[in-house]
């Protein structure tokens, strides 16, 4: 069809007459996945979302962008740029979905001023549990689907059509990274660079506890060169040798997407001979994911754990303090959980970030700990001991982790952070049936 919002209500129409075939409860049939954690397998019927990949239109000058669900951001992102605009918040990889970051939690160098993917979010088109297509937005009948979806995944409805908040950009993107040895004054500065809002980008790493960078971004209309990260030059690693850089706006947006952020060393792809051979386009999370997948399958790495007599727990972890306590949290990491590097990113107080159901913030700066990887010992620990450790902190904290990767809490504990009571009223109200899977069984057990 040549009109884009017809052929998306055709297809809409279509996947909800699905959802009415058989009984039991669903899942999404797509391609990609971001979530990082164990998950058991259990019996249920597909639903093929495979063809909700479109951009059904860009505003630059109304500020918005009106896609499918489905639509990776690498291919939102490109769409955006034709018309010299890109969304609000663009999450760190190039296969993270639209409706995946809606559903779950999508954070990136502008939140310091956009807040999270889902307070970019304006309308959003969501096929719920007993087949009904409801349009929600905050101040619509359905206002509570829009303020519970966020950090849901998929349990209580999926996204289809999301229309959300775009940013206009210039060609070019200006980098400074400013050097500290003392985690608070690097928090300060932090913090007063996000009150001054004179960057459009602001993030951070941190190597060691004594070495960590606050990067802050630019745009520009022109630059002197454009630094090229995306096949023998590996970004992180020149965080502390220049105290600026140049990108264009593209590679700015993915320069985490190449090597995982840093992830890229546990599969040898930043020997220059293993990234000869992979070439350009076999560098990034989309081909990094393959691998962790079929690992995973087939327990390679666990086998040869198991022959070294290791004990293994991944820690694969995005965790949001409030910036007054992020020294705290970041001498509690250095302490028990050690890894490194750790990514570093603000988050600016949004007007209605405490009526997210299931996300709720208080109005202050958050700061998001990356870290990603495996913690192995000789000791034999219980299951989750590292990631139990990190939430309770977190919650002595104030703070919030988001459900895409392992989780421990206990049934009490899930519902006080998550707001339990909510949840399972959403639930009633608009997946009546439980076609779809409840939240706490998905992501705190494991399915």
């Amino acid at each position: 069809m040549s009109d884009p919002f017809a052929a998306y209500a055709d297809k809409r129409d279509r996947l909800a007459a699905q959802l009415h075939e058989g009984e039991g409860i669903v899942g999404l049939a797509k391609d990609t996945s971001n979530l990082f954690r164990d998950r058991a397998d259990i019996s249920k019927r597909a639903l093929d979302v495979r063809a909700f990949r479109g951009v059904l239109q860009v505003d630059r000058e109304a500020g918005f962008v009106e896609a499918e669900g489905m639509v990776p951001y690498e291919l939102l992102v490109d769409a955006c740029l034709k018309r010299g605009a890109m969304p609000a918040v663009v999450p760190e990889l190039k296969t993270i979905t639209l409706g995946g970051a809606v559903a779950g939690i999508g954070v990136e160098s502008t939140s310091h001023r956009h807040g999270l993917v889902h307070e970019t979010v304006l309308e959003l088109e969501v096929l719920t549990g007993d087949g009904r297509i409801l349009v929600c937005r905050p101040d619509n009948e359905h206002a509570d689907l829009f303020y519970g979806l966020p950090n849901s995944y998929g349990t209580l409805g999926y996204a289809l059509r999301v229309k959300a908040r775009t940013a206009a950009v210039k060609p070019f993107v200006h980098v400074e990274h400013l050097p500290f040895t003392d985690a608070q004054a690097f928090f300060e500065e932090l913090g007063q660079r996000c009150r001054a809002d004179d960057a459009d980008f602001i993030d951070g790493t941190v190597f060691a506890p004594d070495r960590l960078y606050l990067t802050l971004g630019r745009f520009a209309p022109d630059a002197p060169y454009a630094s090229d990260y995306t096949y023998k030059h590996i970004y992180y690693r020149s965080i502390p040798r220049k105290r600026e850089d140049w990108l264009s706006v593209r590679d700015f947006i993915w320069r985490w997407d190449t090597d995982w952020f840093w992830c890229s060393k546990n599969l040898y792809a930043q020997n220059p001979l293993v990234r000869r051979l992979l070439g350009r386009k076999r560098l990034g999370s989309r081909s990094y994911t393959r691998i962790m997948r079929w690992n995973s399958r087939v327990g390679l790495t666990r086998r040869i754990e198991r022959m070294r007599g290791q004990h293994s727990e991944s820690v694969i972890q995005d965790v949001d303090v409030p910036l007054a306590r992020a020294a705290e949290y970041l001498e509690f990491h250095a302490r028990e959980i050690g890894i490194w590097p750790t990514w570093i990113c603000p988050i600016g107080p949004c007007a209605d970030a405490a009526r997210f159901a299931l996300y709720p913030l208080r109005a202050e700066t958050y700061v998001n700990f990356g870290f990603w990887d495996v913690i192995r010992t000789r000791a034999e620990h219980p299951p989750g001991h590292f990631n139990r450790m990190i939430e309770d902190k977190v919650i002595e904290l104030g703070g919030i982790k988001s459900l895409y990767s392992q989780s421990f809490f206990a049934r009490q504990e899930f519902d006080r952070a998550y707001g339990g009571d909510a949840y399972y009223r959403l639930k009633e109200k608009y997946d009546p049936g439980r076609v779809f899977p409840e939240l706490y069984d998905k992501c705190v057990l494991g399915h």
